[in-house]
């Protein structure tokens, strides 16, 4: 059985969205682009979105990773107008977004009432209070590693609902059939029950 990858960095993974690097070429499988908090460069601004817009294609599957990020020496300003404009684009194209957000998840949500696609935080591994509060909003949240050790977190993914969840490697190395059988188990269901939902959520964000 083949799992479905819904954010990864591994070019030589095929199934599955191969985020794509800022200024790369797209590959022949599916793929999300965007313009990462940490990558943005004030000067050339008009160049990275000349980039990312003109590399939509019919593989791409999502406009991300982008967001905000409260780490980061990029002043949140300027974050925010790049992370806006990528909503509209999203808007514009109908792709979902996948969004990085670090300590900036109520700002994400109220910049989601912008957003007319569905709207996915990668990589969550926060509290409960915050999934609740971004399902309440009608986010979708994709699980990663830590899922396999925090057992906080495994207590969030009992909890969020089946229609709202993806799985995803990142950029860690292991094999997502570990995280899949995993899911499976806290939820109470089958492999293939799993791996079917994740492909009907996928359908529902694919189409709006």
């Amino acid at each position: 059985m083949d799992f479905f990858d819904f954010h990864h960095h591994k070019n030589k993974t095929l199934y599955g969205i191969y985020n794509l690097e800022l200024g790369t070429v797209p590959p022949d499988s599916l793929y999300s682009i965007g313009i990462h908090p940490k990558d943005i460069a004030v000067d050339s601004l008009e160049e990275q979105f000349m980039w990312l817009t003109s590399n939509i294609s019919k593989n791409c599957l999502a406009i991300g990773e982008c967001g905000l990020d409260s780490m980061l020496q990029i002043p949140q300003k300027v974050q925010e107008k790049v992370f806006m404009r990528q909503i509209l684009i999203s808007n514009e194209v109908k792709k979902p977004l996948i969004i990085h957000c670090v300590r900036k998840f109520y700002e994400v949500i109220s910049f989601k009432k912008k957003a007319e696609q569905a709207v996915i935080i990668h990589g969550f591994n926060k509290k409960q209070r915050i999934a609740a509060d971004l399902l309440k909003n009608n986010f979708y949240l994709s699980f990663g590693k830590a899922v396999l050790y925090h057992l906080s977190l495994q207590e969030i993914v009992k909890s969020t609902p089946l229609d709202k969840m993806f799985l995803e490697t990142d950029n860690e190395c292991f094999n997502i059939e570990e995280l899949y059988s995993k899911v499976s188990e806290l939820k109470g269901i089958s492999l293939d029950q799993l791996n079917e939902q994740i492909l009907e959520n996928l359908d529902t964000i694919k189409n709006g």
